[in-house]
């Protein structure tokens, strides 16, 4: 890629317009979800005196990621989506299997009913940690089975209005700075927590060449990812190990990337995944963190990091969202060069303690 990749007015209308299309798609059916099953959090199940922010501030603030995203692509750190909506067909597809999984859904959400798949768990998934079997969402088989793979990506699309994408695209600025000075055929990438692949998709498509690794603990996610990034098999592997022990050699990775894991681990997981990060980062490598927004990182969103652990089963956010991350890291050797908030995220590049 070179620095310029200015669109032209043909190519802003293109972008502009399929933004427009997405954001009014995923935001359409979030109002039907809550209208079919109700809000996600009842009015007698909210805290007194939390406020959060309108549609208005929501949209606004999905516009500046948007700006953000397109201004990005304009200074050629990656190029303009694909698929900023898929095919009709597809599109359709999705949609019509979110909604037919939506009771699932509404009856644990009305139950509490976060740990299903721990009473009757899809076949492989009975050794693995307790803290990952779980029903994260109130999604049904949690992350445990091809047909939550399926909807995964769709579900969160919802749930963030049509950014989540453009969320995790911000992590490919600084991976573009890092590498264009390397061969990057000679470098590589480790995605911990890749799960569908799709964020590995972008970082694919921007960077052909580069060796990849997507690592996750569920079998279906990964079988999801190696269908999505079969275009590039020769360059990419999919590992299924636990991101706490990575079957990685010391010192192997030039890049490694972490996109909204940290907010579903443990505390005791979340400083062992760190330290698993640090190790296997090269001394002048880069690690680029992508999660939630944290308390206090922008005050009007302080009321929906509060709520957001009550309407969906997140067990680990609001131990998470009060945590001190910089701390974290540099208790396992990992110093923050870069934070940026990107809309509901939070973007983080780190580097070894003592690289320059």
């Amino acid at each position: 890629m070179t620095d310029s990749n200015w669109l032209g007015p043909a190519g802003r209308i293109a972008y502009t317009a399929g933004q427009a299309a997405r954001v009014a798609w995923f935001f359409g059916q979030y109002a039907l979800a809550a209208r079919l099953s109700g809000p996600a959090l009842p009015a007698a199940r909210r805290p007194a005196g939390v406020t959060v922010p309108d549609r208005g501030a929501i949209l606004r603030g999905l516009r500046a990621l948007l700006a953000r995203d397109l201004a990005n692509i304009e200074a050629g750190y990656y190029r303009m989506p694909h698929d900023l909506l898929p095919g009709p067909r597809r599109v359709l597809a999705d949609a019509a299997a979110f909604f037919a999984d939506l009771p699932a859904v509404a009856r644990r959400r009305r139950g509490r009913i976060g740990r299903e798949v721990r009473a009757a768990p899809p076949p492989g998934s009975e050794r693995l940690p307790a803290y990952y079997r779980q029903n994260f969402h109130f999604q049904t088989d949690g992350y445990l089975s091809a047909e939550s793979a399926r909807l995964y990506d769709h579900q969160v699309e919802v749930l963030f209005g049509g950014g989540a994408d453009a969320m995790r695209r911000q992590a490919l600025v600084p991976i573009h700075q890092h590498l264009r000075e390397r061969r990057q055929a000679d470098c590589r990438l480790l995605d911990v927590a890749a799960g569908t692949g799709r964020f590995l998709t972008f970082v694919k498509d921007n960077h052909p060449r580069l060796d990849a690794t997507a690592l996750d603990l569920s079998h279906a996610y990964l079988a999801e990812a190696r269908r999505r990034l079969a275009p590039w098999a020769r360059s990419t592997r999919v590992v299924q190990a636990l991101a706490e022990a990575m079957p990685l050699p010391d010192s192997s990775q030039d890049v490694v990337t972490c996109v909204y894991l940290f907010h579903e681990l443990p505390r005791r997981v979340r400083a062992a995944v760190a330290a698993e990060i640090a190790r296997v980062l090269k001394p002048d490598g880069i690690a680029v963190f992508v999660d939630s927004l944290q308390t206090g990182d922008d005050p009007a969103m302080d009321g929906l990091l509060r709520l957001f652990p009550l309407a969906f089963h997140e067990p680990y956010f609001a131990d998470y969202a009060a945590g001190d991350l910089p701390a974290l890291f540099a208790a396992a050797g990992l110093t923050v060069r870069s934070c940026e908030l990107a809309f509901l995220s939070k973007v983080i590049v780190l580097a070894k303690t003592g690289a320059s």
